[in-house]
């Protein structure tokens, strides 16, 4: 029933229209294990410095996410800097790697078996090292972004052909099939070996392709955005999850896992950081799906 998740840790400074937060908790693999947390038991990799604050550290381990596999290196934690002008792309103010710069994932022995793999948005390069590491799962899923589709496209085909489920968005996965129809290109992917491919459209849900099947989602309405930082790994953690709990794959059981991820994704970028995702009642998200479901 577990979930592991692999991905970047982070201390993220972010200004949005609505406010500033500086050496905030951050991460792909943060969003996502926080998102996780509420389906079963989950478990982190990645790296940090010596300077991660303890209140990182002690959020996880209150969301009991497993910490084996968060390394602890000399020096400083990955930094990223971002501004948002519209709340569908952040421009990057900067980017310091830090430690993150010589991350090599090693899974620990309680990491090598799982429900669910999520490699969340890393190098194509370090997704396969944990392919190559993992010893059993029943899904696995990628997450990717432009940077790597234009740096390293035949390391990224490779990562997708070993994979069940690709999260992309419409400008993703338009530049890297070449193809103008979402749905074209989503077919493309199938081809390539996938189950699904989840195509992220930002407020306006997303969809979702199946071999035999569309589901369009709307996403969850939130009245205030106040920072829209790690949606899509909230998203990605939380229907990993869920998935993590259910014995087959089919069209029903992504519907719910794509409901309860855009719920957790709508938690998120209501509150700056990690904030949207901490200590929320399952019963609430819950209910917060079946509305989803009624409006659909």
């Amino acid at each position: 029933m577990s979930l592991v998740i692999v991905g970047s840790v982070a201390l993220d400074t972010i200004e949005t229209p609505h406010g500033k937060v500086e050496d905030a908790l951050g991460g792909s693999a943060v969003y996502a294990s926080l998102a996780a947390s509420y389906f079963g038991p989950t478990y982190i990799v990645g790296v940090v410095g010596k300077d991660y604050p303890a209140r990182g550290v002690e959020l996880l381990e209150a969301h009991k996410v497993n910490l084996d596999g968060l390394e602890t290196k000399p020096g400083k934690t990955f930094r990223w800097s971002g501004a948002y002008r519209q709340w569908s792309q952040a421009d990057t103010l900067s980017t310091d790697l830090n430690v993150f710069a010589d991350f090599s994932p090693q899974l620990p022995p309680s990491c090598r078996s799982c429900r669910s793999l999520l490699l969340a948005n890393i190098h194509p390069q370090l997704q396969l090292q944990v392919l190559n590491q993992i010893e059993s799962y029943k899904w696995a899923a990628c997450d990717t972004m432009n940077y790597w589709i234009s740096l390293c496209p035949e390391l990224l085909s490779e990562v997708i052909r070993k994979v069940d489920i690709v999260f992309i968005n419409e400008d993703e996965i338009r530049q890297y099939t070449g193809l103008d129809s979402i749905f074209a290109a989503g077919r493309h992917l199938l081809e390539m070996g996938v189950k699904a491919v989840v195509i992220k459209r930002g407020e306006y849900g997303s969809v979702t392709i199946f071999p035999d099947d569309l589901f369009f989602a709307p996403a969850y309405p939130v009245e205030r955005i106040q920072d829209p930082t790690g949606a899509g790994d909230s998203f990605a953690g939380g229907f990993m999850s869920y998935l993590a709990t259910q014995d087959e794959l089919n069209k029903y059981v992504i519907r719910k896992a794509v409901r309860f991820g855009t719920v957790l994704a709508a938690k998120n970028v209501s509150a700056f950081s990690v904030d949207g995702l901490v200590n929320l009642e399952f019963s609430e998200l819950q209910q917060k799906v079946h509305q989803l479901r009624n409006w659909a």
